[in-house]
């Protein structure tokens, strides 16, 4: 559905006028699941690596007001080794250490006996990339697991017969996939209803529709002799959403083309 004009103007009423529609949809669809929790069970060798970020800012008061439950398992206490040990030699002749299926599958195992999951993800380097969109329709899911890569990588049987999604964060290797695991929580726990205080902020954000986001600007209005654009102190709604699009769509062409394809 859109709504009809002409240039910039056309296309920047229709974006905000899908944004609205989509804000108006998700609260809908949370206010038909009242008592509905998001829940993330992150899985991990090192779960030290996930208290700060996870516990702080908006993630912090997500949970705090009861829109998610962040649970994170150390998958060292899932194993029967003794030393705590989760880890083995590849077979072959490939170099690096392999995450074991046995404590893997045995934690997975007990939190499916608990609940059903809609994803368990596993970060990996090769797997789909995650973006905005991405972000956008897991923020509508209920429960996932996350499970997070080390070393040289997991068991493959764990790929082939536990995981139902593989997601990377990028073209680049980490040392652990915990850092990734912050990083799509982070994205998708922010677009909850009630997560920020201003939705339409987040609605507004970059590649929310294909664009860069706009330049933005404070006071004061001028310092050191550098002045915010005349048109965002005009006042004119209308002619600061032509702006707005105007300078997302010159920032998209110049920084991220391939957006535009």
């Amino acid at each position: 559905m859109k709504i009809q004009g002409s240039g910039f103007l056309s296309k920047a009423i229709d974006n905000e006028f899908q944004r609205l529609i989509y804000i108006q949809f998700r609260i809908i669809y949370f206010l038909c699941q009242k008592n509905r929790i998001m829940r993330l069970d992150i899985l991990s060798v090192v779960p030290e690596l996930l208290e700060s970020p996870l516990n702080h800012s908006i993630l912090k008061r997500a949970q705090e007001k009861g829109l998610v439950e962040i649970v994170v398992h150390n998958i060292r206490d899932y194993t029967l080794n003794k030393h705590r040990k989760v880890d083995d030699y590849a077979f072959g002749f490939s170099a690096g250490m392999v995450l074991q299926i046995e404590p893997i599958d045995r934690i997975i195992s007990k939190l499916k006996e608990e609940r059903a999951y809609d994803e368990i993800i596993y970060t990996s380097p090769d797997g789909e990339l995650f973006n905005q969109k991405t972000a956008n329709s897991m923020s509508l899911l209920q429960n996932m697991i996350i499970l997070c890569g080390h070393y040289k990588g997991i068991d493959h049987r764990i790929r082939e017969h536990l995981i139902t999604r593989e997601i990377s964060v990028g073209d680049f290797v980490l040392t652990g996939g915990e850092l990734a695991a912050c990083i799509m929580t982070d994205a998708i726990v922010r677009l909850i209803p009630g997560a920020m205080s201003d939705e339409q902020s987040a609605l507004s954000d970059s590649f929310q529709d294909n664009l860069l986001a706009p330049p933005v600007y404070t006071r004061p209005a001028e310092y050191k002799g550098w002045k915010v654009p005349d048109i965002l102190l005009s006042g004119n709604e209308r002619k600061v959403n032509e702006w707005e699009y105007e300078q997302a769509l010159e920032r998209t062409k110049k920084l991220r083309p391939d957006l535009l394809k």
